[in-house]
């Protein structure tokens, strides 16, 4: 295993993801979301596929559209609409702050849902990592967004889709999951725009190189994750995917000016702290199973 190249591959992924939102926060000004998903959709689907067909996948390979993975690629387009729309109405640190206690809600999931044992310490962790939220969204207080709830449901739609992505046959190729997902959120982007009456706005010159920033890092980010886990160890790449949040700061700061006060700040150290602990209690319980096998 070659730890440091995965951790570095890690940090990109993290800051490819984080200028990936940037650019679709930027677009989101001039471009409907609606519109947006579908650009995207489209796109990043046909290189996926392009992918499933040089690499020999069956790309309508029965297994893959069972209920389940159309489930997974459901709850992808469902998270991609109010992602999209959190990063179009709320600050991106607020957004990325958020987003961190998404691996909070799929060990919550994962209890609730899967049967996993969860012993009082990380339900206590989760409840924490949900105050750090509370912290940050401020409902019933003043500063308090109805707008930033769209982020929390895209936790919750994001930790059902990785719940999901765990029960999923092992014979169903990535690049076609992956597929698949791109093309719900072109179908999720056509619903947005039907439903709420957005308009088709014309491609204008200044808005093609964020779209392409938008596209290309997503794909960079998305391979530079897998290639990683495919070289280091989870246990030593995993506490990395919380710089995205330190990438996230440093744009909104930079692009749109952003200030996050104190109370966003820590609000994002009881996320990121909780989801630490979380992440070492189950290294060392899988550990001692480990053992006493």
């Amino acid at each position: 295993m070659n730890n440091v190249n995965g951790i570095l591959l890690i940090v990109g992924s993290m800051a490819a993801f984080a200028l990936e939102d940037m650019f679709i926060k930027h677009l989101s000004v001039t471009v409907p979301t609606g519109q947006i998903l579908v650009a995207l959709g489209l796109v990043c689907g046909l290189i996926f596929l392009i992918m499933a067909i040089a690499t020999r996948k069956s790309v309508f390979d029965p297994l893959a559209w069972k209920p389940l993975p159309i489930a997974r690629a459901a709850t992808e387009a469902f998270g991609a609409i109010t992602f999209v729309t959190a990063l179009s109405l709320v600050e991106l640190s607020t957004v990325a702050a958020v987003f961190q206690a998404m691996p909070l809600a799929v060990t919550m999931g994962a209890a609730l849902f899967l049967g996993e044992h969860v012993g009082w310490r990380r339900w206590s962790a989760i409840g924490v990592g949900f105050v750090g939220v509370l912290m940050i969204i401020r409902p019933g207080l003043e500063g308090f967004q109805p707008e930033s709830l769209f982020v929390v449901v895209s936790v919750f739609a994001i930790a059902a889709r990785d719940l999901i992505t765990r029960r999923l046959d092992v014979r169903i190729a990535s690049s076609v999951v992956a597929f698949q997902a791109y093309i719900a959120v072109t179908l999720a982007g056509v619903v947005l725009m039907v439903m709420f009456a957005q308009p088709i706005v014309p491609l204008q010159s200044a808005q093609i190189g964020p779209f392409i920033g938008a596209i290309g890092f997503g794909v960079l980010g998305y391979y530079g994750i897998v290639t990683a886990m495919r070289i280091g160890e989870a246990s030593a790449l995993t506490p990395f995917r919380y710089t995205r949040l330190v990438f996230s700061i440093a744009a909104g700061m930079l692009m749109f000016g952003e200030r996050p006060d104190l109370m966003t700040l820590a609000g994002a150290a009881l996320i990121i702290s909780s989801g630490m602990y979380t992440f070492l209690r189950e290294r060392r319980l899988a550990r001692e199973t480990a053992v006493t096998v």
